[in-house]
């Protein structure tokens, strides 16, 4: 017997495909917690990863459609995303159809296209949806850093790395498990490194702490 979820997977690929490179489409399967299928995947999932949702979401979909609201990506890049949820012939939720936009790559195009993607205005966020997702406030804190910084992955020097890891340990990033190789694939450092960096970091915050004044 197929899973509930397999005959969503075209929808997804389409939506994908028609509106690719700019677009990713998620099955969540509520019942296993993970990741059922991703088309056109620029967050890093893939299936079998944890879709982090609320333990008891499925109980609290009473809307079919949830948003739009904001995301950020694992490179900062701002994303306008929706999701739809998914019934079985009960109207028992079981899964979640979510769209993630990268709109980034309009933004400056037309003055005409600024009603569309300005989200200067925060859109609000289901705290039930995204309330274990600690990805994206990883991700958040990465475009925190950037965007005040001017720069990019790409363009970080030594210290604006050493800065950023800083950063990301004074936010309590790296006391969340599996976050280490999380923020490892997005800085394109080994975890070793990581650890040697945090390592350091966390000696010099704590002979400066030693040598204050009492």
């Amino acid at each position: 017997m197929s899973h509930p979820l397999t005959p969503f997977i075209p929808v997804c690929e389409a939506v994908a495909t028609l509106f690719s490179p700019h677009v990713e489409a998620v099955l969540h399967d509520l019942e296993s917690g993970l990741i059922f299928h991703i088309a056109n995947a620029f967050s890093k999932r893939r299936p079998g990863d944890s879709s982090l949702n609320e333990a008891g979401l499925a109980s609290t979909l009473d809307e079919d459609v949830i948003g739009p609201y904001g995301k950020s990506n694992w490179d900062g890049r701002r994303l306008k995303a929706i999701t739809s949820v998914l019934r079985d012939a009960d109207s028992k939720p079981i899964g979640l159809l979510c769209i993630n936009h990268d709109i980034e790559a309009f933004a400056g195009v037309l003055d005409q296209l600024k009603s569309m993607i300005d989200i200067a205005t925060p859109m609000p966020k289901t705290s039930a949806l995204m309330a274990e997702d600690w990805r994206e406030a990883v991700n958040s804190v990465i475009g925190e850093f950037l965007t005040t910084h001017r720069t990019s992955l790409a363009g970080l020097t030594g210290t604006e790395m050493d800065d950023l890891i800083t950063l990301l340990e004074m936010r309590g990033v790296f006391a969340i498990r599996k976050a280490v190789p999380y923020v490892a694939g997005i800085l394109k450092l080994s975890r070793a490194t990581i650890y040697n960096r945090l390592g350091a970091i966390r000696q010099k915050q704590e002979t400066t702490f030693q040598g204050e004044p009492r």
